[in-house]
């Protein structure tokens, strides 16, 4: 019989171990907290005594992908490929099967007490274990609130002498906690190519434009966009785009462009649009000499960050690995939270985060670090 997700919430909650987070270094009084422990144990007092429940707008995670490896590096080098088994451990991957599984979902029940009616996840994740864990998020999340699965083209082609078509990608898992998420809708500026495209069309001023039809699919049976205008109903089966009055306005203001034989579209100008939607399938490459292993691409998390949280929104990563996604948070202007156990990777991420001018005390830095201690030790 399996069991409800209240009771295995419930369950995985009262197991976690208590612990307390000790200040270190720099600002107690900021939001921003970079936190050296245990994310399930951390992640447990951030929502009771931290009181962060309910609070975080955007978790991007970036766990282990269960490759069954251990990830090393060394001093000024982090390349997965031409590691040494002399260099220092940096994580552990050697978690599979149920076991992975269950620890992932553990953490994932976790980060859904910490999101804000308005908050959304990215979970990346790679081809080999990512459609077990969208089944685990179908679960924890509801199949309901499944947004995308993202394809990121992580790296250039490979010539590798193997019986399998080449590995360019990984998949980037994308929800909602309540379908209410913050969308900052992202766009892609056009390249010069496009605009000729898509932009065929010049005004008396020389200016490119297109045309699009001033309705859209569905009969709105009551309302002002179902209604005549200029003694025209919309087409069978679609109403205006906008209400009756508002097409008056873009017609005065020469923004409708008629047909031949009467028929109106909507002009749109190639110097006021700022680009084209993002599609699913977007290319960031992976820094070619990371300082951490699997660092992600800083352009990447800026675009997720910038997508899917706000000015005032609190960004949260219990994978922070180099710190990648509290670089990008903390250059876009928002608050950040960033948990992980390895010490080589908490030494990366103070260094991304900490300004080069800042003075060699402590308490200069912008941001709270923590480390996890244990009740029982106190």
């Amino acid at each position: 019989m399996l069991l409800t997700e209240e009771k295995t919430k419930k369950g995985i909650l009262e197991k976690i171990p208590e612990c307390i987070l000790i200040s270190k270094k720099g600002k107690a009084s900021s939001i921003s907290k970079l936190i050296k422990g245990d994310n399930l144990e951390a992640m447990k007092y951030l929502a009771n005594e931290g009181g962060l429940k309910g609070k975080i707008d955007l978790v991007y995670i970036d766990p282990p992908f269960s490759t069954n490896n251990v990830f090393r590096m060394s001093e000024g080098k982090a390349n997965s490929i031409s590691r040494s088994n002399s260099d220092n451990v940096a994580y552990d991957d050697r978690l599979t099967g149920p076991d992975y599984l269950e620890f992932i979902r553990e953490r994932l029940i976790l980060l859904k007490e910490l999101m804000s009616e308005k908050a959304s996840i990215y979970f990346h994740i790679d081809y080999r274990i990512g459609h077990y864990v969208k089944v685990l998020m179908d679960g924890v999340f509801g199949k309901e609130h499944f947004i995308n699965d993202i394809t990121r083209i992580k790296c250039n082609p490979k010539n590798f002498d193997r019986r399998a078509f080449g590995n360019i990608k990984d998949l980037i898992l994308f929800y909602s906690k309540t379908g209410r998420h913050v969308w900052n809708d992202p766009k892609s500026r056009f390249s010069e190519e496009d605009i000729k495209r898509l932009f065929k069309k010049f005004d008396e001023d020389g200016r490119r434009y297109t045309t699009i039809p001033l309705h859209a699919p569905g009969e709105t049976k009551d309302g002002p966009t179902g209604k005549r205008w200029r003694e025209m109903l919309p087409p069978k089966g679609r109403h205006w785009r906008s209400e009756p009055s508002v097409l008056e306005e873009l017609d005065k203001k020469g923004l409708v462009e008629w047909s031949k034989n009467g028929v109106p579209r909507k002009k749109i100008y190639a110097d006021e649009k700022y680009g084209k939607k993002i599609q699913d399938i977007i290319e960031f490459k992976d820094p070619q000499y990371p300082t951490y292993p699997t660092e992600k691409n800083l352009d990447l998390l800026k675009l997720l960050v910038e997508t899917s949280s706000n000015k005032d929104s609190v960004v949260f990563d219990c994978f922070c690995g180099s710190g990648t996604t509290l670089k990008a948070a903390q250059d876009l202007g928002r608050k950040w939270i960033g948990i992980d156990k390895s010490e080589e990777a908490i030494k990366v991420a103070l260094k991304r985060l900490t300004p080069k001018e800042t003075k060699l005390f402590a308490a200069e830095y912008e941001f709270e670090y923590l480390e996890q201690g244990h009740q029982r030790y106190l």
